[in-house]
């Protein structure tokens, strides 16, 4: 039996890993090691564990690594001890092939650890680029520190091949969290109300704003640009909270602070895949800098306002609607996506992320691909250069 780990670090990936739990878990020749981290083990940020648990997951190991600080230094200190706690995970249970997923500092630390260990690490979604997050470098990183590689696009898969990775050690599967789309059943407005607690009548912004960590200096300056142009929109709005990145405890406390003082504004701690695609069905448009904007929504046909430069380069759809950070341009955005022929006119989008098999075809190549000298040791494909101007 081939023993597959996986590494959960936020409710985020949780969510994208789900189908291919399943399939692992119902596969008789796979065994389903799952090892969590992250901001799952924190009550601060929901302590999402519980979750997992509640979903039927056993867990393998439990790695703790985050520090209560999210500056810089914090963050580096818990890359550091994320490192030394995958190294002693590794060291009780060594699995035939790591899984990872994305670009989170404390996924990087699972894969670093794994290094030495000579695990072959498995990496979903690479190749993609987010110009204005730490995470293009970290991304771009375990792409050289992974051995298979499955991308959501064919654009992202060419990407790889430019940085040297071998052809045969990509597939391009397309995003695995569009599987659990057909998959999850959608609740009510009045299951979600009663569910989170929430007022869904008239429909909300979905507002969702992560800080930007090579911005970190101005994430204040550009939550207040947001919450001001909200304030402008006068429109009810549901707040997701912010990830464990730089600023953003910082972030969390002025976003409490917000909706104190406006019976417009709510706020959920975690929604889960169900409620946050079930919100994502109802909402009138999504507001922030969030992946799930990019990848998710168009599925949805949902108008998404994307505010700044922590999605720059990725592949987008018709439904996003790029801003700056100003609120006069926020605003501008948001009353574009509120349209209703700007609305109408998705109702035939295609994502271009994929089409709901990612989850079937990453399995399937974990499961049969030879655990061999092959797969361990990696040879750098250059790329043919007599064609480049050498000046």
């Amino acid at each position: 039996m081939r023993t597959i780990s996986i590494v959960t670090v936020s409710r985020s990936d949780y969510g994208i890993y789900l189908p291919i739990l399943r399939k692992i878990q119902a596969d008789p020749e796979l065994s389903l090691h799952l090892i969590v981290s992250g901001m799952h083990l924190s009550p601060e940020f929901g302590l999402t564990v519980q979750a997992i648990e509640s979903d039927g997951f056993p867990i393998g190991e439990r790695v703790e690594m985050l520090l209560s600080s999210d500056s810089p230094e914090g963050i580096a200190k818990s890359m550091g001890m994320g490192t030394i706690g995958f190294a002693q995970a590794f060291g009780r249970f060594r699995p035939d092939i790591l899984v990872v997923l994305g670009d989170r500092f404390e996924m990087f630390a699972a894969v670093v650890a794994a290094l030495p260990f000579k695990i072959p690490v498995a990496h979903i979604h690479g190749g993609e680029i987010t110009l204005g997050a730490i995470d293009d470098a970290l991304r771009h990183s375990m792409t050289k520190l992974s051995h298979l590689h499955f991308t959501s696009t064919q654009e992202y898969a060419r990407r790889l091949g430019q940085m040297g990775e071998e052809l045969w050690r990509i597939t391009v599967s397309g995003a695995p969290g569009l599987d659990n789309i057909p998959a999850i059943r959608l609740l009510s407005l009045k299951e979600l109300e009663s569910r989170y607690g929430l007022r869904l009548q008239p429909p909300p912004l979905l507002v969702t704003f992560h800080p930007v960590t090579l911005e970190y200096e101005r994430s204040d300056w550009q939550l207040g640009e947001l919450l001001a142009a909200l304030d402008e929109a006068e429109m009810p709005v549901v707040f997701t909270m912010p990830n464990a990145d730089t600023g953003g405890r910082l972030m969390m406390q002025r976003i409490e602070t917000f909706i104190q003082t406006r019976s417009w504004a709510q706020k959920v701690d975690n929604l889960g895949s169900q409620g946050y695609f079930s919100l994502m069905a109802i909402a009138m448009a999504m507001v922030g800098n969030s992946s799930s904007g990019i990848i998710e929504a168009p599925s949805f046909g949902l108008p998404v306002v994307n505010i700044g430069t922590r999605q720059t380069g990725r592949v987008k759809a018709a439904n996003v609607i790029d801003v700056g950070y100003e609120r006069t341009e926020i605003l501008k955005g948001v009353l574009k996506a509120l349209r209703p022929e700007f609305r109408a006119g998705l109702r035939q989008l295609s994502n271009p992320y994929g089409f709901g098999r990612a989850s079937e075809i990453i399995v399937a190549k974990l499961k049969d691909v030879p655990l061999d000298n092959r797969l361990l040791v990696k040879r750098f494909r250059d790329l043919d250069m007599t064609a480049a101007d050498e000046g």
